[in-house]
């Protein structure tokens, strides 16, 4: 049997981990073909992106960022014959069944396509954690540590200089890497995409904190929070870089510390700054959790793959990694658990 994969969406700790996991139990147990597609979706529609692995070509990449197959935000069903033409690289290659590795999009397009009658298999990627059917997505862990040491490391300076202090996150539609990175933290506030959030409700919280003595404070927000001025405000707002629209339809986010950060100092007075972790929080190298979770994940695929379970994606659920159908996964975003929300609120202010 001859098995494709790639990598879609962006970038993540742990990407190479899987790769390496389904080549090596792909070729050593299975004696399968396995052939790299290069930069997503996009590779299956040119000619020269398509290689064999060897078990050499992954050897010594378990603790590297980044994906030795690279990656695009191509969506085939935006591309005109995107989908004839991957159907016929598929074919030209002898390409029995697929492995795709991403996010909320990556695996859509993998759903839509085992709909039309190919054989796909899906490892769920990425930092928000956002991704339904399973507890954990490997790169979650890596990029919640960076924030967890970012904020650690902002306690210092804005103790030191008497500020506000904003750490802003990715986080597009779950504030997962914010709430737990904030509570790790210690945070004094977290503001999520769960959660419409008031600017004067800040400002408040704020304000009790220093009046009990506590000369400054640590502000944890998701890129994809949303904001209002005050409870009789019209109006959330959602911050945005640009309103351009990638291939899936998503604006390009970010900016939200610093208009905070402008809103709490007007309100309180208190200087106030900003620090954007941005594509820190997905570089670099894995974590152990994240090297050991992906590994797995790739493991499950290829047995998904020779045990002809398609249209399934691996999951961490509990301790055990279980197939869960990718029409489920697509259905609705995973996002953050109210009680989670309470724990976090309890060490507000």
């Amino acid at each position: 049997m001859r098995v494709g994969v790639l990598t879609g969406g962006g970038d993540c700790p742990g990407l190479n981990a899987v790769i390496r996991a389904i080549v090596r139990k792909g070729i050593l147990n299975y004696n399968y073909e396995i052939l790299g597609i290069f930069e997503g979706w996009k590779g299956l529609m040119k000619e020269d992106k398509i290689k064999p692995l060897s078990l050499v070509d992954v050897t010594g990449i378990l603790h590297r960022g980044g994906t030795i197959l690279r990656t695009s935000r191509t969506n085939p069903f935006k591309v005109e014959n995107g989908v004839d033409t991957i159907k016929a690289t598929l074919k030209k290659h002898n390409i029995d069944a697929l492995i795709a590795i991403g996010g909320e999009d990556t695996l859509g397009v993998a759903a839509k396509l085992y709909q039309d009658g190919m054989k796909v298999v899906g490892v769920p990627k990425t930092i928000d954690n956002d991704v339904m059917g399973t507890d954990r997505t490997f790169g979650f862990d890596t990029a919640l540590n960076i924030a967890t040491e970012a904020i650690d490391r902002v306690h210092t300076t804005a103790e030191a200089h008497n500020r506000v202090m904003v750490v802003e996150v990715m986080g597009r539609h779950a504030g997962w890497i914010a709430i737990e990175s904030g509570i790790a933290g210690g945070a004094d506030i977290i503001l999520i995409p769960e959660k419409i959030t008031f600017v004067s409700n800040v400002c408040t919280l704020i304000n009790r904190r220093h009046s009990r003595g506590k000369d400054f404070s640590i502000v944890v927000v998701a890129e994809g929070a949303k904001i209002k001025m005050s409870p009789d405000s019209q109006e959330e707002e959602l911050v945005l870089q640009d309103k351009k629209l990638d291939a899936f339809g998503h604006v390009r986010l970010g900016g939200i510390g610093y208009k905070l950060a402008e809103l709490i100092e007007a309100g309180t007075g208190f200087e106030t700054r900003v620090v954007i972790l941005g594509h820190i929080q997905r570089g670099g190298s894995p974590t152990a959790f994240d090297r050991v979770l992906a590994t797995r994940f790739g493991v499950h695929a290829i047995d998904l793959v020779h045990n002809g379970q398609f249209g399934q994606m691996v999951a961490l659920q509990g301790v055990k990694i279980v197939p869960y159908p990718l029409k489920d996964v697509v259905s609705r975003i995973k996002t953050i658990d109210p009680e989670m929300i309470e724990t976090a609120e309890v060490f507000f202010g």
